[in-house]
């Protein structure tokens, strides 16, 4: 599946205004979630921005209680009613846990996909051992997998199951939850190239073969900056001092 470098996050937008301006910026992918409880909003300012509807990848979340084998199809239809869509591009497991049981949801969201709910299939927050037993389980390719991904977490194994197999790597929370703005290292090498530590920090996660990122804003301004934030070249010594960063805080653990 083809994603674009910079997607929009929309976890906390509560207005469809925000989404309609995203659209506008350049933002082509959208991802939120029954969790978020926000599909309403994404689905009215889809519905309300001036691009085709088949230009835009829009990609929702089954939670937990949505992932027994007979809530996948009622769970996808009732995102689909919020989102006013009769489909989405990508529709994820967002976490294996809950009602999730390999044999019975992944075989329930082929079923949706071959049904035309979904056109593809995806994962989030699933452990490598978790990714190969849906491998084996899945008709369906793998299509993405989110997963927490940023300057001060993530998990090299995941990165390398999305390079051999060739998906997508979907990093949520590029900008460690705000505290991008206030390291040392991000702040120098934006110094350094006269912008901002949260384009740095979405910009080096883009150095990463099959990584794309899906940064949340809210202001037109913070909009276009993180999505022309993957116009910005970094250099190999500005890559490796970020590598180096000496700190591991991951901001949503189980």
């Amino acid at each position: 599946m083809h994603l674009p470098p910079v997607g929009l996050g929309t976890m906390g937008i509560d207005y469809p205004e925000t989404i309609e301006e995203a659209i506008d910026v350049g933002y082509r992918h959208l991802d939120t979630a029954q969790i978020y409880d926000n599909e309403e909003v994404v689905g009215e300012g889809v519905a309300a921005a001036d691009v085709p509807r088949e230009e835009l990848t829009v990609a929702t979340k089954l939670w937990i209680d949505s992932l027994a084998v007979e809530d996948v199809r009622p769970g996808t239809e009732a995102s689909l009613d919020r989102l006013g869509l009769d489909s989405v591009d990508l529709l994820y497991v967002h976490r294996p846990r809950g009602d999730y049981e390999p044999g019975g949801t992944l075989p329930a969201l082929d079923a949706v996909r071959e049904a035309g709910l979904t056109e593809h299939v995806g994962l989030s927050n699933f452990e490598p051992d978790q990714l190969r037993e849906a491998r084996e389980v899945l008709e369906s390719p793998i299509a993405a997998h989110q997963v927490e991904f940023h300057p001060y977490y993530g998990d090299r194994e995941l990165l390398a199951d999305a390079q051999e197999h060739d998906y997508p790597l979907v990093a949520y929370s590029p900008l460690i939850g705000g505290e991008a703005f206030e390291d040392a290292v991000l702040s120098d090498v934006a110094e350094k190239h006269d912008t901002s530590p949260a384009a740095v920090s979405i910009a080096w996660l883009l150095t990463y073969e099959n990584v794309v990122t899906i940064p949340k804003a809210s202001t037109r301004d913070h909009l276009r900056a993180n999505f022309e934030a993957q116009h910005l070249d970094l250099d190999g010594e500005d890559v490796e001092r970020i590598d180096d960063v000496d700190r591991e805080e991951e901001l949503y653990p189980e």
